[in-house]
């Protein structure tokens, strides 16, 4: 089953993600960290939501007045997501799309770029297409949040890579879904970021994934970037 197919079906009738129109607790973080730490007021921007999903966090950044381009792979979620931008009467540019291909956007664009857990699904052909494109439309001093699959410590990751490995390096299929994902040591994370962006932080964060109704323990790195 091709990538957009999983993800079509996933957001038809839902096993992993969740449909929340809220944007992610992780988002209203970042936004603070801005404010706080680098003085950016998150109105008047720029931003690109690589797998929005539903919209929850494509359309409260247009809330809070910025421009917002918003790709995803399944056109179901991206319909959920448009919807829901009419409903809060935001204006958010959707477009289903591959984040692993070139982007239809100019150089320098964009003032923040959100990655949240997307990419891990990428393969490593894609993954190159999708940082080399985030860093070709980022304009100079831009942000990046990305939350991605952490495999330091994560358990369960480390069993689905022995039970069901995937093809590439630290991958694993989720049958269920036919899903496969990459995760992600500190030191393989910080080098294959490192080499287009700047850390201004990159944490851990443990908390729960609920699939097919069972909790999983899982890891996550949450990185904030600057070009």
């Amino acid at each position: 089953m091709s990538q957009k197919a999983v993800w079509e079906k996933e957001y038809h009738n839902p096993q992993l993600v969740t449909k929340d129109s809220k944007p992610q607790k992780d988002i209203l973080r970042f936004i603070r960290f801005l404010k706080k730490q680098e003085g950016v007021l998150c109105h008047g921007l720029h931003i690109l939501d690589l797998g929005c999903g539903t919209g929850r966090n494509a359309n409260y950044f247009a809330s809070l007045g910025n421009t917002v381009t918003a790709y995803d792979i399944a056109k179901n979620a991206v319909d959920l997501g448009k919807e829901r931008a009419k409903d809060l009467a935001v204006d958010v540019h959707y477009e289903v799309k591959n984040i692993g291909e070139p982007y239809n956007l100019q150089n320098d664009s964009m003032d923040i770029i959100l990655d949240i857990t997307s990419s891990n699904s990428l393969n490593e052909s894609e993954r190159e297409v999708c940082l080399s494109e985030m860093y070709r439309v980022l304009k100079p001093g831009g942000y990046v949040f990305v939350k991605t699959l952490c495999k330091d410590g994560d358990k369960h990751a480390k069993n689905l890579i022995k039970l069901s490995p995937g093809k590439e390096y630290d991958t694993y299929i989720n049958k269920e879904m036919g899903l496969t994902e990459r995760v992600f040591s500190k030191v393989d994370f910080e080098k294959l970021y490192g080499a287009y962006f700047s850390f201004l932080s990159l944490t851990k964060k443990i908390s729960y994934t609920r699939f097919n109704n069972k909790s999983y323990k899982r890891h996550f790195w949450l990185a904030y970037m600057k070009k």
